[in-house]
């Protein structure tokens, strides 16, 4: 991943519109739900960038067969039942595969490991080897890091009021509900992302969802999935790098076509509202029980500075380093709090963005939960080497920053991106030329 790049100040502006890669999130569930289905199912728009790559060679290992028709399109072919597998099922860097897999490899009547990479190694698997052993799983861990042992069990349904909001986790015990004795029931206080809800309902899973005064709650029981085709929509986490550029590029105008708007995704949208950022949707349509649409963003010269806490987080926790870039060109402090789960993704976020970005020249104020950031409209001048700490998202986002930076920024380690968004740099050069 020692792939170095240098991100220069783009002069001329960004213009055009493009096709970024279908959701990660989507993906890593349409391969692993569609594997409960005992049918065929079309994906298509897959995302095949690493972590994506990772779980369908997962699914694939537990007897699911996939034939690829297209670069974007696949036919996944369900198993009559899941097998065991010969070997290690190695997740990569993808939390997302080891914390969700987890929940359907415990009811699962056979054993098996999941592993990862150093990175996904030392992250936090805790939040759902607890409550997965309150059903009845036997897990054993590196001090609840991976490598996980997972020993298959009968489990039985559970009331579980998460303690974060967390869709992973979330998405973990309703996998383990779909194969366990009575319902299972899971409560967020804010509701995370709820992909898993919405492609449950789709494929005609026993599930519902509500709310009350304590929180949003969704129960599912054992279920036979029906086998139904699944169109993924554009990540709007890799689009927000794009929306970002276009923001706080000079005469920039930038068309991102058919991306998610799950609401539970689109909290950068509010952000922008209450920073002053120029976009519009364009064609809103549902696709595969899916909000989809065009994303239009412009120049905006005048960005304000604003808070960012609260319930407003899990919608865009993802986002919030190419958040952090632009607050950077913000009039006033912005200050982001309650996201003290960014130090458990890829890298400690808020410790690896407030090092980098110090080092071009921003007011950044590193804080327990979040940071603050005192913006400028003016370029930052500082000829720099940013390390990306083996993390996508900081990668990306530091080469944004760089087109706003007079002198040139090296991006070390910018292979990194591959894990979600290997088209980027082409993407780029799309809208730059």
């Amino acid at each position: 991943m020692n792939k170095d790049i240098i991100s220069k100040k783009a002069e001329n502006g960004l213009k055009g519109r493009i096709c970024i890669p279908s959701d990660k999130s989507v993906s890593h569930r349409s391969l692993i739900f569609g594997a409960l289905t005992k049918g065929k199912i079309k994906i298509s728009n897959f995302s095949f960038g690493a972590d994506c790559r990772a779980t369908l060679e997962i699914i694939k290992n537990l007897g699911a067969r996939v034939e690829f028709l297209d670069d974007k399109t696949l036919n996944l072919f369900a198993p009559n039942k899941l097998i065991a597998p010969k070997n290690y099922l190695d997740c990569g860097n993808s939390g997302t595969s080891m914390r969700l897999l987890s929940g359907l490899l415990a009811a699962c009547p056979f054993n098996s490991t999941l592993i990862g990479d150093e990175s996904l190694s030392k992250r936090p698997m805790k939040r759902v080897i607890e409550p997965l052993e309150k059903m009845g799983a036997k897990i054993s861990s590196n001090d609840f890091k991976a490598p996980l042992n997972i020993y298959g069990q009968n489990l039985e349904g559970i009331n579980y009021f998460s303690p974060i909001s967390s869709a992973q986790v979330k998405s973990c015990l309703l996998l383990a509900g779909l194969n366990s004795s009575g319902k299972t029931m899971v409560c967020e206080k804010v509701l995370s992302r709820n992909h898993s809800e919405r492609m449950l309902e789709y494929m005609q899973a026993n599930i519902e969802t509500f709310k009350d005064a304590k929180g949003h709650y969704v129960s599912i029981t054992k279920s036979e999935l029906m086998p139904k085709d699944i169109f993924i929509a554009g990540d709007i986490s890799s689009a927000a790098f794009f929306m970002v550029m276009a923001a706080i590029v000079p005469n920039s105008e930038i068309i991102i076509e058919n991306v998610g708007l799950n609401p539970t995704r689109t909290g950068i949208l509010d952000v922008f509202d209450k920073m002053g950022v120029k976009w519009e949707i364009l064609d809103k349509k549902l696709v595969s029980n899916e909000e989809v649409g065009d994303i239009k963003v412009s120049y905006s010269p005048d960005i304000k500075a604003c808070e960012i806490s609260g319930d407003i987080i899990p919608r865009l926790i993802d986002e919030l380093p190419i958040i952090a870039v632009l607050a950077s060109f913000a009039n006033g402090t912005t200050v982001v709090s309650d996201a003290a789960d960014l130090r458990n993704k890829e890298s400690d976020r808020i410790s690896s963005l407030a090092v980098g970005l110090k080092k071009v020249g921003v007011q950044i104020v590193e804080k327990p939960d979040g940071f603050e950031i005192l913006g400028q409209k003016n370029d930052y001048t500082s000829e720099v080497e940013l390390d990306t700490y083996c993390d996508h998202r900081l990668a990306m986002s530091f080469f944004v920053l760089g087109l706003r930076n007079t002198k040139q920024t090296l991006v070390k380690d910018f292979g990194w991106v591959n894990t979600s968004f290997p088209e980027f740099l082409n993407l780029f050069n799309k809208i730059s030329t």
